[in-house]
């Protein structure tokens, strides 16, 4: 059996993350009741404090928190996010690959770099947050 899990996002803004990897992951935003959240006895004030998304076709939940340190250095984990399927032509992956970024980037991320190495060719970003990622 495979374990479930969820990624967690520590963050300023929540809401803004999360509506940023909605658009990156073709997820949706989980609303969260708020009867759920009077029932639980979260001060008003706090109830922007967190967010999450979902994958409409099962995937892993994703959790934004809000915390009050900012970023501080460069992330130990990222994500590698695959716009183009298998059996494409090297310059068609390459055009999508660069496709998808400016699209993301029209949502608010930022372009650190290109790489290529070892016949794979990435596009390096940083969310509205700082947290990069890849696209390639």
């Amino acid at each position: 059996m495979i374990p479930k899990f969820q990624v967690t996002f520590d963050c300023a803004d929540p809401a803004r993350l999360a509506a940023f990897w909605a658009i990156a992951l073709d997820y949706e935003v989980q609303e969260i009741p708020r009867e759920w959240l009077i029932a639980q006895n979260i001060p008003e004030e706090m109830w922007n404090s967190r967010a999450a998304l979902i994958d409409p076709e099962g995937g892993p939940r994703f959790w934004f928190q809000q915390v009050p340190e900012p970023k501080t250095s460069k992330n130990r984990m990222h994500l590698d996010l695959r716009p183009s399927p298998g059996g494409i032509s090297t310059e068609e992956r390459h055009a999508r690959t660069r496709a998808r970024a400016e699209e993301l980037i029209a949502a608010g991320a930022t372009k650190l770099y290109d790489g290529e190495e070892y016949g794979q060719y990435w596009i390096t970003l940083a969310d509205p947050e700082g947290n990069e990622f890849c696209i390639g």
